[in-house]
């Protein structure tokens, strides 16, 4: 990718921050030339060290390098981004090709930054549950390698592995003690196969209601 003046790289901002003003689960949306040096972003007055930046390190960015096609994109798992003030993210991105042509030769990267945090959390919290299961219970939602993602009670997230043992199935049940542990396996969409992620949900058991007893009292 040419280098890019900055007139045009103030456009490329503008453009973005129209898609960000429309699609508000997105953190922020970067272009990166083919070095990995982010040449423009959607938010340059909130993240401010984003332009200039480099993401030439980062999974997303070199398997966005090496898509077969206009059509190809890659996902990688949740993860905090010190650029973007170590705010979790899910990224997606794809290569940027000449002429926006499917096979044309790649100039750079479009990496999509969804906001994690905020989306996750309403995941485990909407769960239906009533109010008593809810006080013994725990929402999770689990990367390919248990790590947590999300907790309804918002503990261990991105540092804790959750020992979930599916003996291989996609969806089951199982005690784990006093516990119960339920698991399924979050499918993909369309074309996208999905990142092999589970929601998960612990729950202790209800304590059961016992008779009030007589109260005694004692005569002289």
């Amino acid at each position: 990718m040419a280098e890019p003046s900055s007139e045009a790289a103030r456009f490329a901002s503008q453009r973005l921050r129209v898609i960000l003003d429309a699609y508000t689960v997105y953190l922020d949306l970067w272009i990166c030339d083919a070095s990995g040096r982010i040449v423009a972003n959607g938010r340059p007055d909130r993240y401010r060290g984003v332009q200039g930046g480099s993401a030439a390190d980062t999974t997303w960015f070199r398997e966005a390098m090496r898509t077969r096609s206009g059509a190809d994109f890659t996902a990688c798992d949740i993860e905090q981004v010190r650029l973007l003030g170590d705010a979790p993210v899910a990224t997606y991105a794809t290569a940027i090709r000449a002429g926006g042509r499917a096979d044309g030769p790649v100039l750079g990267v479009l990496g999509v930054h969804f906001d994690w945090r905020p989306q996750a959390q309403a995941v485990v919290d909407g769960v239906r549950l009533t109010d008593e299961e809810r006080a013994r219970s725990r929402v999770l939602l689990l990367d390919q390698n248990h790590r947590v993602l999300a907790a309804s009670d918002g503990q261990g997230v991105l540092t804790e592995t959750f020992n979930l043992d599916t003996a291989g199935a996609a969806m089951g049940s199982y005690a784990d003690g006093p516990r119960t542990i339920a698991f399924a396996r979050t499918p993909g969409y369309e074309t996208y196969a999905g990142m092999g992620w589970y929601g998960c949900l612990v729950q202790s058991p209800a304590v059961e209601a016992t008779e009030p007893q007589p109260r005694l009292t004692r005569v002289a």
